[in-house]
């Protein structure tokens, strides 16, 4: 929403929007093809500054191709990218970089035997002395890669230490701090959690609420919604290249985030399918939908004394019709 106040000459003109409530990066109708195959396809999404969009899908669903487009490793075919109010089109990553979008990999961008320091200036070491003899300050490197990594709650006892023998979730802090010293305002973390233990997921949960803390815009790409449900502010569900959910956090729970990121539909056709095997008892599997206590009321009619398990987990609200397809099958 703009707001109007008065020009130097008393002109009414109308402000932008605030920017606590805009948008650092934006795409609206945003596509990829490649060829005649579409990766992606009217998507939008918005990113603002101190918030934390999760963008979550199948394999397939997109991500990829939405981490690219943002980080500036390919362009989009449609649609609009907009970053800070202005449409852009970034040509190369270091274009991203330049205007504060960093991208941690889930591979990290880290030599593992290498120091920790040195992977943290890994690309962009401190230099010192005249040209063309200049050579690494270490020191002066050590110092701030130590006080960067406090700033952000991580202390390591030795920098020296080769990067490789930390934990996977100190290994992606590092990889978060070292976004933001270099000047990152939007942060992109793909599939952060992927490959870690429950207690090492929750060390990378951790800082990802710091980064939000210190202001930055963090997209979270995950297929987890357990994850994203406990750091997220809003919630982006992508399916086959297209979204199908964008929803902030107020506005949707756990139980339909995961029912989304399941396919309730193709929970659905799949439950039919297998009713038309032999020896599967599909009245004991969990209903794809919240409103699937009817079963209830036809459980005398078909007399199996399992039906009333799953049909007492979701007593909301009953479908009116949704005995008739129990009397059939009974």
């Amino acid at each position: 929403m703009t707001s109007k106040t008065a020009g130097t000459h008393g002109a009414v003109l109308a402000d932008t929007v605030p920017e606590a409530d805009r948008p650092i990066v934006q795409l609206r109708g945003a596509g990829k093809a490649y060829g005649n195959i579409r990766a992606l396809h009217g998507v939008d999404l918005a990113v603002h500054p101190g918030r934390v969009t999760c963008v979550l899908g199948d394999n397939g669903a997109g991500k990829s191709t939405l981490i690219k487009i943002i980080s500036g490793l390919h362009q989009h075919t449609e649609g609009e990218f907009l970053v800070d109010g202005g449409a852009v089109r970034f040509t190369t990553p270091r274009d991203a970089l330049a205007r504060g979008i960093a991208t941690v990999y889930q591979d990290l961008a880290t030599v593992p035997l290498m120091p920790v320091w040195r992977n943290f200036f890994l690309g962009s070491e401190m230099t010192k002395g005249p040209w063309p003899v200049r050579r690494l300050d270490i020191a002066r490197m050590k110092r701030t890669a130590d006080e960067e990594l406090r700033n952000m709650g991580i202390v390591l006892d030795d920098l020296e230490q080769p990067i490789g023998t930390l934990s996977g979730g100190q290994r992606q802090c590092v990889a978060i701090a070292r976004a933001v010293y270099f000047g990152a305002r939007v942060l992109i973390l793909d599939e952060p959690t992927a490959a870690l233990g429950v207690k090492q997921s929750g060390v990378v949960l951790k800082y990802i609420a710091a980064a939000r803390e210190r202001g930055l815009g963090v997209i979270f790409i995950t297929h987890n919604p357990h994850h994203a449900y406990m750091v997220g502010d809003h919630f982006s569900v992508l399916r086959l290249g297209t979204l199908e959910l964008s929803a902030a956090r107020a506005d949707i729970t756990l139980e339909e985030l995961t029912n989304h990121m399941a396919g309730g539909a193709e929970l659905a056709a799949l439950k039919h399918e297998l009713a038309q095997v032999g020896g599967v008892d599909v009245e004991a599997l969990p209903d794809e939908e919240p409103e699937g206590s009817a079963p209830d009321t036809a459980a005398p009619a078909t007399a199996a004394p399992t039906t009333a398990v799953p049909g007492s987990a979701a007593p909301d609200t009953a479908a009116p019709d949704s005995a008739a397809p129990a009397e059939g099958k009974a």
